[in-house]
């Protein structure tokens, strides 16, 4: 990174000492260091080196104390004899004021023009001028930056200078090569010092850790425990670090163990870094041990162990714990309630994630980015796109997540005019996309059958925006192929595509198939899908009904077969429905409800009244549904059709009805529920594992496509 000197050529060296040129700070400047040390950035503790107070250098003009008019001197002007200064003698106090101001901008964060001042003093030839608090600005500076070519400049001119590098001076070095990435320079420092303190230990261990090394780091910290035989806090979180990248949770029980057997297991920090640390090693009783076991809980540590019952799957357990953190009083920030928002997706909980929405701008971060992204992506997927809009529209700030999470809330509903919109006004405000943003507009595309559209985004990906399709993109561009019956086309696009076909093409060529009935073709794409996905049960599935319905039953026997060896179970269909912050779970044929003979008798007249529009009973062989034979002998009384009944029995009738399931909905209560949407008035939601289906007056927004 070059810094220009144009700002300062004007300027001579004698000039940076007459003006003042840290008139930012003006009378209030003491407001910049309260609760700051001089040195930025650095975790050295005060014992290394007491420093004077720097307080002292700022000579800044202020206009409350006036301008004093100058004494005249005493002896008369023919008197005076003007001496003859050296030139070293002239410059000397130049040099001493520019280091003076580089300080003073380093005290209030104005980095780049500390590097600017310090490179017109580097150009003079002012290098010997240069003392220990400049040196030590500049580091500050350098860090603050990242900028490589100055840390270069800075330990230059100190080795060409002469000047003396202390045991702090020296870490300050080694902290601002380790900080800049600099590991292999810093490596070389640190075995050249002739003397090493706990900080240079801990400052080394800190930047392997950082850059990945974590062996390494494993192997300095022994070395620096041979010798010291003792640890900070800081450096056993650093440790933890370690044992967490690695994924060792026996390593990191041992860390744990040092860190008690040295009594700072209970510090705050070595607690929060413990919880993570056992998070991600996938031990949520020793995260929920460490957690328990401290004295006070910090706002990190609730943080921690709440996304960590949610990583693991445990969301209402998370929920719970958010629920404890609230009441027992702790702060909640954003990073809370983003963790809460995306639980409350998980769950389906529109309550939950609406009581989340009002902690946000109550706690007040209504504008927080992070927070707000989440909330679009859970308004996308529980279809509320107005208020998904309404949150992006109120943002002063949009970053490529919020674009792409509102562009994929469009498509996934149905709505592909206005995700390509979106994307459209995306491109117009110079926002770049990226390989999620084009994923979430074909998918747009491909579910809303906009096919002349989608392979012109397609075509451009690469042309226009350099950016070279992934398996996914192809997989919606065959899916595209599909919903218009060129099943040959979308086989020839998965044979020629410029890397090996994955689960999710032959998948999307397997949909099209059960759509247009070629089971000749299904069947080759199925069982393409059991050969690279053995242990995932719904290709078994699809399979084994594939192999029934085109009269295969031997090989249908043999799927059977190697279920029994594999020790697979099929499971039953699940649906469920939030209704007054209660999530009510149904299976098909399920009598465990308290309300199920009133559920019962609602899906029978229900039944009735469809049947007046044509509504029929499938027979089996039409169906070609993702589960088993049990599910089709009950098929009147599937989980969907005993979910929407209990949601219209105990909601208004001007509500709309989410459900959710875990498998894909069967074509009989896909025509089903959209003639009960049409003779109920009601607006019917459904997420299956495939897509989102809208149901509003007899049609659906997947186009009878899914």
């Amino acid at each position: 990174m070059e810094i220009p000197l144009s700002r300062y050529q004007s300027y001579t060296l004698d000039q940076f000492q007459s003006e003042c040129y840290f008139s930012a700070l003006g009378s209030s400047g003491s407001s910049y260091f309260s609760g700051k040390g001089f040195v930025f950035g650095c975790g050295l503790r005060s014992k290394v080196r007491n420093w004077r107070n720097h307080f002292s250098l700022i000579c800044c003009c202020s206009t409350e104390s006036g301008i004093r008019r100058p004494k005249s001197s005493r002896i008369p002007y023919h008197e005076k004899v003007e001496p003859v200064l050296e030139d070293t003698q002239m410059r000397k106090p130049s040099f001493v004021g520019l280091c003076s101001e580089i300080e003073k901008l380093v005290l209030c964060n104005r980095y780049r023009d500390a590097i600017e001042l310090f490179e017109i003093l580097e150009l003079e030839g002012g290098g010997r001028y240069v003392g220990a608090s400049t040196y030590d600005a500049l580091v500050s500076a350098c860090v603050g930056l990242r900028y490589i070519r100055g840390v270069k400049k800075v330990f230059n001119l100190m080795i060409s200078s002469g000047f003396e590098l202390d045991l702090y001076m020296m870490n300050r070095v080694l902290f601002m090569h380790v900080r800049c990435g600099l590991m292999h320079d810093a490596w070389k420092l640190f075995d050249d010092m002739p003397e090493r303190d706990e900080v240079s230990w801990t400052m080394m261990i800190g930047g392997l850790v950082d850059s990945g090394n974590n062996n390494e780091a494993f192997r300095l910290f022994l070395c620096m425990w041979e010798e010291f035989n003792d640890g900070s806090p800081h450096t056993f979180v650093t440790m933890i670090k370690a044992a967490a990248g690695l994924g060792l949770i026996q390593v990191g029980r041992q860390i744990h163990s040092c860190a008690l057997k040295m009594e700072v297991g209970d510090d705050t920090f070595v607690s929060c870094a413990l919880i993570d640390m056992y998070n991600k090693c996938g031990s949520i009783d020793d995260a929920y041990c460490v957690f328990d076991q401290m004295p006070k809980k910090t706002t990190v540590a609730w943080n921690s162990i709440i996304s960590g019952y949610a990583l693991h799957g445990y969301s209402e357990e998370a929920l719970n714990l958010f629920y404890e953190m609230h009441n027992s009083g702790a702060k909640l920030d954003h990073f809370t309630i983003s963790t809460v928002i995306r639980i409350c997706t998980r769950l389906a909980s529109f309550e939950h994630a609406k009581q989340a929405h009002a902690a946000l701008v109550r706690h007040g971060f209504g504008t927080d980015l992070v927070a707000n992204s989440a909330l679009i992506d859970f308004y996308s997927k529980w279809g509320r796109m107005e208020d998904a809009q309404h949150v992006f529209d109120t943002m002063h700030q949009k970053n490529i997540i919020s674009w792409n999470a509102l562009i994929a809330g469009y498509g996934n509903h149905g709505q592909g005019e206005e995700a390509l919109e979106i994307f459209e006004q995306m491109l117009r405000e110079r926002m770049v996309p990226n390989h999620v943003t084009f994923l979430a507009v074909l998918s747009a595309c491909s579910y809303s059958g906009l096919s002349e559209r989608g392979w012109e985004i397609f075509q451009s990906m690469s042309k226009d925006h350099k950016i070279k399709p992934r398996p996914m993109h192809y997989a919606c561009m065959i899916e595209l192929l599909g919903r218009e019956g060129l099943l040959d086309e979308a086989l020839a696009l998965i044979r020629t595509a410029p890397f090996q076909p994955t689960a999710n093409m032959w998948a999307a060529l397997l949909t099209a198939c059960r759509m247009h009935e070629n089971f000749v073709l299904g069947k080759l794409a199925a069982e393409k899908l059991y050969g690279m996905e053995p242990e995932k049960m719904c290709n078994y599935v699809v399979l084994l009904n594939i192999y029934n319905t085109t009269g295969r039953l031997k090989e249908a026997a043999g799927v059977l077969q190697t279920l029994k060896r594999k020790g697979l179970r099929m499971l039953h269909a699940c649906t469920w429905i939030e209704v007054k912050r209660w999530q009510n779970v149904f299976l098909s044929g399920d009598k465990s409800h308290p309300q199920t003979e009133e559920i019962y008798q609602k899906v029978d007249n229900l039944m009735e009244e469809i049947s007046r529009y044509g509504y029929t009973v499938e027979d089996d062989e039409a169906l070609l549904p993702d589960v088993d034979e049990e599910e089709q002998r009950v098929l009147k009384y599937h989980s969907e059709k005993l979910a929407i009944a209990f949601g219209l029995i105990n909601t208004p009738n001007w509500m709309p009805l989410q459900i959710m399931q875990g498998h894909r909905i069967c074509r009989d209560c896909h025509t089903a529920i959209k003639l009960i949407a049409m003779v109920t008035g009601r607006e019917i939601v459904v997420r299956d594992a495939s897509r989102f289906h809208h149901f509003r007056n007899g049609s659906c927004s997947c186009g009878d496509y899914w």
